[in-house]
């Protein structure tokens, strides 16, 4: 179906909370191409008592079209490629080198943060002498 389903309502805490991820989603959703995009809602199957990992139950599923959900959490296309496009600016006026860009938890701030060349890479000397030695 195109609208929300009365059965399963993505309720305003839920899209409160998880706005940026909705907007992740949909976006991604529009640029691929998509023509449904499906959320599933799920429920810890016991409470977390010992630690253990524990299962989780479907509670049920949701469709949309892409564009139609989009308009629904009033995410404007036009608004995210403006913000790409203030990033891109931003990254290129940025020196040479490896940086990452990081939002804050909660907040609308992104920042920028110069790293490390060799950040994030993973050291590979073990596996070469390895198989030098073969």
């Amino acid at each position: 179906s195109s609208g929300i389903n009365a059965e399963w309502p993505l309720r305003p805490g839920e899209m409160k909370n998880n706005k940026c991820k909705l907007a992740k989603w949909t976006v991604s959703s529009i640029l691929a191409g998509s023509d449904l995009l499906k959320f599933g809602y799920v429920t810890r199957s016991m409470p977390r008592s010992s630690g253990e990992s524990i299962g989780h139950s479907i509670l049920g599923t949701q469709e949309f079209i892409p564009k139609q959900f989009a308009a629904q959490i009033s995410l404007d296309m036009n608004n995210a490629w403006g913000i790409l496009r203030v990033i891109v600016d931003r990254c290129m006026q940025l020196k040479d080198g490896k940086y990452v860009l990081y939002k804050e938890p909660g907040k609308g701030i992104l920042r920028i943060y110069k790293v490390p060349l060799n950040t994030f890479e993973e050291d590979n000397d073990d596996s070469d002498e390895e198989e030098e030695g073969k």
